[in-house]
């Protein structure tokens, strides 16, 4: 399994994951009396996790990271794209939960930020409910600037 740095050192949040669901997948087509060899840090927990043929090791590893950083799973969160007025009065009129917690905005482009919203995950629910309030209030406005909203979002960085 070649270029190990390459697949982990991806900006994604998820690199880990796919690194190691990949490795395992090429690793389970090796004859018995086959070997694999991983061409990557011993010491990464993806590398340990194949190494153990522990796949649950490794979530729980993962999932603990993201719990301390406040990354998905482990918190609810969402991202809310629109220009910046636009995203300025989606923020300005959303009632968060007690949680409730927003980061941002940055810039996309240009004409375009984004912000991310996020809540315990006890209280993703009111955190949909709120931003399909706020959504439905911009349309019977008939605003004219596009938001979007999406709720876990695989693509975070």
């Amino acid at each position: 399994l070649l270029d190990g740095w390459a697949l982990l050192g991806r900006a994604d949040l998820r690199a880990a994951e796919e690194a190691l669901r990949r490795w395992m997948t090429a690793a389970a087509l090796v004859h018995a009396a086959g070997r694999v060899v991983v061409v990557a840090e011993s010491s990464l927990a993806p590398v340990q996790a194949l190494v153990r043929w522990d796949p649950v090791w490794h979530a729980g590893q993962e999932l603990a990271a993201r719990a301390e950083l406040g990354f998905p799973p482990a918190v609810r969160m969402a991202t809310v794209d629109g220009s910046p007025d636009a995203l300025a009065g989606v923020l300005s009129e959303l009632r968060l939960p007690p949680t409730g917690e927003v980061l941002g905005p940055v810039p996309l482009s240009e004409d375009r930020e984004r912000a991310l919203v996020r809540v315990s995950r006890t209280e993703g629910r009111v955190l949909a409910t709120v931003l399909a309030e706020v959504l439905a209030v911009r349309s019977a406005r008939k605003e004219p600037d596009v938001v979007r909203v999406k709720l876990d979002p695989l693509e975070v960085l």
